[in-house]
């Protein structure tokens, strides 16, 4: 009989669920993409639901339910924090406490509660780093590999290192809090005017646009970078363990001034506070990754944590860093901590063993739901939409790459959505990547977002080392590493254009080509990479193969099918709604092909309607 395994990730940050069947991951998601609120951290009972049908079972039949980490231990450490800082964390408990008491130490009840009463199994915990590093090794395709976790705290824990080995995993160091990496990076992420758990990635995107000048007073005042990668922060500088912000007065006086307001005009100190940071970040992962390695003597790493998300610093790692291979968790923040809390308890407490696979066990990261062509027809027509249907699949494929090389935006919905914070080409916004004005239209009039972010490309897997800095057949098929582009690929700037380049409107700055590839290349000639083969992306890779043929450009550009503030489309009528409330001329649900301009005229004046849903943050 079949052991099932629920892992659970709650109440912190982007609640998850997944469900393993004997050994093999069978559904995973996050609660926000079903109950629309972005990095939803309550009790993920709609992933649950949907985990639970995708395995074909009901919480009766459930062996194992698992939560990814240890509440009391976390507790503890919590109350030890603010009797270290009293009274002037007072306000910050009060503000936490209630609460913990109604659930985070009643955990079981919760489970309990939430399964419907029907779960008659074992309730487990699992520790947050261990998780971590579970979700990175067991279904990587290393049978041996170093372990590195990087993120903001778990219990005590804000890193860790060590060793997996066939099915078991020994962390062997540990980092403790308050002293933190992913900690320190949020603190930038807090002054220079970005929502914290969120807007990192916004802080790594603004880095190429500005110097490292404030790199050695963040070093000389702030951190104490050790040589392992371990690090010391001055906590004087900061408010996180007794306030309700990051950073404390100290540290606005020390770099000029108070944080940047959100919504306000991003400054050059906000770029260069930015770079100066990311070059920070990059050298502690790189001190850590080198000591782990004299630590293992392997020849691979898995990594995961929030900070693993870091593609930059990824990127780096892979061009300089001593390992021959490295995999990351593409679900590498707290939603990956279920994964890594269900896999634990297959392999570490039932001793179950491992099968390897050459690419990797996590199924492309495409494990939520998916949608038939029958589903999607009886709900557009239930709203009277336009739509062409194509029963061939090669006639669809020809249909789309001609409309990509007509330098339309289009939404694109096939198949499994995907398990973490990136869009893998089932639920992506794709255009045409030659195109000068696709970056500047995508950010302002479909994602409503900064206009100075860069957008991701696919590329096709054969043709990963002729256009990017990457080895032969490089695999990078979750999006997790930034490499420069080619310099075959890359033209010259004009005076006029170098001239641009020194604007201090980052709007300016970002509307000059600097590639054959301008809607890709970010302005230090970066991009971040997702390959595409036929194995893992299917209907993607051969759309790809037709436009390749159509136009001799293996690259297209890739972003997520969602508007700023709202989590990645899950449905048919998320995609639809998404369509009608943005600039997006296309929508390919599988097999229909809806035109924006062929919609009924009353569909067209809803599209305020659906806009008015989206909360803008």
């Amino acid at each position: 009989m079949a052991i099932h395994i629920l892992g659970i990730s709650a109440f912190y940050h982007d609640s998850a669920a997944v469900l393993v069947r004997d050994g093999e991951i069978v559904a995973a998601a996050q609660e926000e993409r079903f109950t629309r609120i972005k990095h939803d951290p309550c009790f993920p009972g709609k992933a649950i639901a949907y985990c639970l049908n995708e395995g074909g079972i009901t919480a009766a039949k459930l062996d194992y339910v698992v939560f990814y980490e240890k509440p009391l231990i976390k507790f503890d450490r919590l109350l030890e924090t603010y009797l270290t800082f009293a009274p002037s964390g007072f306000q910050s408990f009060r503000t936490a406490l209630p609460l913990w008491i109604k659930h985070k130490l009643h955990i079981p009840e919760e489970i309990f509660s939430g399964l419907g009463g029907e779960f008659r199994g074992q309730i487990c915990f699992a520790n947050h780093h261990e998780s971590h590093a579970a979700s990175a090794f067991f279904p990587s395709p290393f049978e041996k590999s170093a372990v590195l976790t990087l993120d903001a705290v778990g219990e005590w824990g804000t890193s860790s290192i060590g060793i997996g080995s066939g099915n078991q995993i020994t962390l062997t160091h540990e980092m403790r809090f308050p002293h933190s990496l992913g900690m320190l990076y949020s603190a930038f992420t807090y002054y220079a005017g970005f929502k914290v758990n969120s807007g990192e990635y916004k802080l790594m995107g603004l880095a190429p646009y500005g110097q490292t000048k404030y790199r050695d007073l963040i070093i000389d005042k702030i951190v104490k970078i050790m040589e392992d990668g371990s690090l010391w922060l001055d906590m004087s500088y900061f408010n996180y363990c007794q306030g309700l912000t990051m950073t404390s007065e100290k540290f606005h006086q020390l770099f000029g001034g108070p944080p940047r307001q959100s919504e306000t005009m991003i400054t050059q100190k906000d770029m260069d506070i930015a770079a100066s940071i990311q070059a920070v970040c990059e050298e502690v992962v790189l001190r850590s990754a080198r000591h782990v390695y004299q630590l293992t003597g392997e020849q691979n790493l898995v990594m995961a944590g929030g900070v693993a998300l870091n593609c930059v610093a990824n990127g780096r790692l892979l061009r300089e860093g001593p390992f021959k291979k490295i995999w990351i968790q593409p679900a590498s923040g707290d939603a990956g901590g279920a994964l890594g809390s269900a896999l634990l308890v297959w392999h570490h407490m039932l001793r179950k063993p491992r099968q390897v696979n050459s690419r990797d066990n996590l199924k492309g990261s495409l494990l939520g739901p998916a949608f038939s062509n029958l589903d999607i027809g009886v709900f557009l027509d239930s709203i009277g939409a336009v739509y062409e249907y194509y029963e061939d699949e090669s006639d669809l494929i020809d249909h789309v790459a001609r409309i990509l090389n007509q330098e339309k935006i289009i939404g694109w919905f096939q198949g499994r959505m995907e398990y973490g914070p990136r869009a893998l080409g089932c639920r992506s916004i794709i255009g045409d990547a030659r195109s000068p004005r696709m970056q500047q239209t995508m950010n302002l009039k479909i994602k409503f977002r900064e206009s100075f972010r860069p957008f991701a490309p696919c590329v096709l897997h054969e043709f990963v080392d002729t256009v990017f800095e990457m080895r032969p057949h490089e695999d990078s098929p979750y999006m997790l590493f930034v490499a420069p582009i080619q310099n075959t690929w890359r033209t010259p700037l004009s005076q006029e254009e170098q001239k641009k380049m020194q604007d201090p409107d980052l709007r300016i700055r970002v509307s000059v080509p600097r590639s054959k590839l301008p809607a890709i290349t970010h302005v230090d000639y970066s991009a971040r990479i997702q390959t595409i083969d036929p194995e893992r992306h299917g209907r993607l890779y051969r759309l790809m193969r037709q436009f390749y043929e159509l136009t001799e450009c293996p690259v297209i550009v890739n972003t997520s099918f969602n508007i700023r503030g709202e989590p990645i489309v899950c449905t048919p009528e998320d995609a639809y709604r998404c369509f009608m409330a943005t600039h997006i001329d296309c929508l390919v649900l599988e097999n229909y092909i809806l035109r924006k301009d062929s919609q009924p005229s009353d569909l067209l004046q809803d599209a305020e309607m659906y806009k008015s849903q989206y909360t803008l943050d």
